[in-house]
């Protein structure tokens, strides 16, 4: 690793855990980042997830004021976004690796049109505080996208939560950071034995995001919902358009 790409590294490292803590999607800077740097699109995948895990961890612990009241409805759904995760885990490994590279700019516009109109998608779900079955099917869903592409993860699990739970969007943000912890950790035991790891890449990167996750996390109890939904929306929309045009 050249010194260059150390600093490449580490500046993305320190912007994505920000990011990530803020509003969800800073594997969008890691993700394509690794990709410029050489990966193949499978390794990128992979490296990326085991390097961003720490700073969703960071960002759990940054967001703990948020966190108060929501124990229990923790505990109850996390054997699903588990269950999810080993799913997507599996069918990446199995998958051919063409397969992740053609789907990955649509799962990302996917997203970013969900936050976008996500109001309008509550208002014809409506909540399903009494519904556990749906909250449950969520967050599974949201468990196999993270567990096959890690970058979006945070943005995809902000818009389901907000569908299903009647909570502000930063207590939405402090949920999504404690499954993203729950489903990075997942698939660090997962891909560190069966995925294609660049383990340099992996030491410079994952410093940096729980730097940037911590400090992400305390910025995001300061920042209005509007400007959150907005920032994930165009930076989601920007990754995803240059990912088609390569």
């Amino acid at each position: 690793m050249s010194p260059w790409e150390a600093v490449a590294l580490l500046a993305g490292g320190l912007t994505a855990g920000a990011v990530n803590a803020i509003a969800g999607g800073g594997s969008l800077i890691t993700f394509p980042l690794l990709v410029a740097l050489g990966q193949p699109g499978v390794a990128a995948n992979v490296t990326n997830a085991l390097s961003v895990a720490p700073g969703y961890a960071a960002s759990a612990v940054g967001s703990r004021p948020d966190l108060i009241g929501q124990g229990r409805r923790i505990l109850t759904i996390l054997p699903a976004i588990v269950a999810g995760t080993l799913c997507g885990s599996g069918i990446l490994l199995v998958t051919p690796h063409e397969v992740f590279d053609i789907v990955v700019p649509f799962l990302l516009l996917a997203a970013a049109l969900m936050m976008a109109f996500q109001d309008r998608l509550r208002n014809l779900t409506g909540n399903s505080a009494n519904r556990p079955a749906l909250m449950h099917l969520t967050v599974f869903g949201c468990g196999l996208y993270g567990g096959y592409f890690n970058a979006a993860m945070g943005i995809l699990l902000i818009a389901f939560l907000g569908l299903v739970l009647d909570e502000p969007l930063r207590r939405l943000s402090a949920l999504k950071n404690v499954f993203s912890a729950v489903v990075g950790t997942t698939t660090v035991l997962i891909y560190s034995i069966f995925g294609p790891v660049d383990w340099a890449f992996v030491a410079v990167l994952a410093p940096a995001t729980m730097i940037g996750g911590y400090i992400g996390a305390r910025v995001a109890r300061r920042l209005p919902a509007r400007a959150l939904r907005w920032i994930i929306v165009g930076f989601t929309t920007a990754v995803a358009t240059a990912l088609l045009a390569r």
